[in-house]
């Protein structure tokens, strides 16, 4: 492809609403991943005590393994709704 081509596809108002909906949203989900993820580094830093504590009486599962695993949920489900999102509404738009 010329580089003309490139250019009109780059000066295409579609494709200008593509690439802003699209980085948008990825810094978006980066945000919130990136925040969540330094927040629990944050918190084993800061406060260990609280993630040694169990989560019921009684119970040898402590708070630390369930914010973990739900972090660990938690990022495969963006994951799957980035593409998701991707294939429903940037392919259309691309």
């Amino acid at each position: 492809m010329s580089s003309e081509m490139y250019e009109r596809i780059r000066n295409n108002p579609k494709f200008i609403k593509l690439v802003q909906e699209r980085g948008k949203f990825q810094w978006t989900l980066s945000a919130i991943v990136l925040i969540m993820f330094y927040g629990y580094f944050m918190l084993i830093a800061f406060a260990p005590q609280l993630l040694g504590q169990k989560i019921a009486t009684g119970s040898m599962w402590p708070i630390g393994y369930t914010i973990e695993l739900f972090l660990f949920v938690f990022f495969w489900f963006t994951t799957l709704y980035y593409v998701q999102r991707s294939n429903k509404v940037y392919d259309d738009m691309a």
